[in-house]
């Protein structure tokens, strides 16, 4: 049943989701393009680009998208369910935890573990997000020389908004108008 594995393959992402949004993203990725084939990178970096814009968890949002896309509202109910199910317990556990016995020595050994690996999910992700930005390819390209040239000059102007703290609302606003304006003179 659809619903079922919507809804375990995102109490799997969720519970082992550590650090973040982004650090969801290579999961999510994981269970939705690999394992079962639900949609295409190209839609899934689709759906974490509009997760990032829509108020709320990029985490929960995708999830909600993914549902949607894959078995419409009662699929959305079941992969946001099923995302933040872990979360519930895990946090109220620890909550108990670590305001009964403060900061202890092995905790915080294990999340200095986390640390170093969660940093490597994001940038794999990352990784994956500029090969498609740039090359239109999941994987590194054959030849180089191809490159998206909205994505050769989206990327870099967006990358300056943020080194400059430009808002990401006005970032993703200019991306997007960029992206139209280059699309209209017919630069691809």
């Amino acid at each position: 049943m659809i619903y079922w594995e919507l809804f375990w393959s995102f109490v799997k992402v969720g519970l082992f989701c550590v650090g973040g949004g982004y650090a969801s993203m290579p999961l999510i990725q994981a269970e939705v393009i690999d394992n079962h084939a639900w949609m295409t990178m190209a839609q899934f970096i689709d759906i974490f680009t509009i997760s990032q814009m829509t108020p709320g968890p990029i985490g929960i949002n995708a999830a909600t998208f993914v549902g949607t896309k894959v078995a419409g509202l009662p699929g959305a109910v079941a992969a946001t369910v099923g995302f933040v199910f872990p979360s519930i317990f895990i946090v109220l556990i620890l909550a108990k935890l670590f305001f009964k016995y403060g900061d202890i020595g092995p905790i915080r050994g294990i999340l200095n573990g986390l640390r170093p690996a969660v940093v490597a999910l994001i940038c794999s992700a990352g990784l994956s997000f500029v090969l498609l930005a740039l090359w239109n390819t999941e994987t590194l390209p054959k030849d180089f020389t191809k490159v998206d040239l909205v994505g050769c000059i989206v990327l870099p102007v967006s990358l300056w908004c943020i080194r400059h703290k430009v808002s990401v609302i006005r970032t993703l606003c200019l991306s997007g108008v960029l992206g139209l304006l280059l699309g209209i003179a017919g630069i691809r």
